[in-house]
């Protein structure tokens, strides 16, 4: 897995199993305000789903590449539900 200085995070290398616990790890540590790309190699949708079913209405969800090869999602941490 690489993360460049620009905070992107390539997933490909990992196998699936281990992309979502690496990216829910991420998402908990990022602070209000800031965010990642996640770069994978298919449409990373259930994983928004899993996103807001865990941190409702917390989460930016931006799509920035749209296959077919390369997905490029800018998640970013949005307030804290009151």
């Amino acid at each position: 897995m690489t993360q460049s200085s620009h905070n992107e995070v390539d997933v490909r290398s990992l196998v699936p199993a281990q992309r979502h616990r690496k990216i829910f790890e991420l998402v908990d540590q990022l602070a209000v305000g800031g965010a990642f790309v996640l770069v994978n190699d298919h449409d990373p949708k259930p994983l928004y789903y899993q996103l807001e079913a865990e941190y409702p209405r917390q989460f930016s969800w931006t799509y920035l590449e749209r296959g077919p090869e390369v997905w490029r999602v800018e998640i970013g941490r949005q307030q804290k539900a009151a």
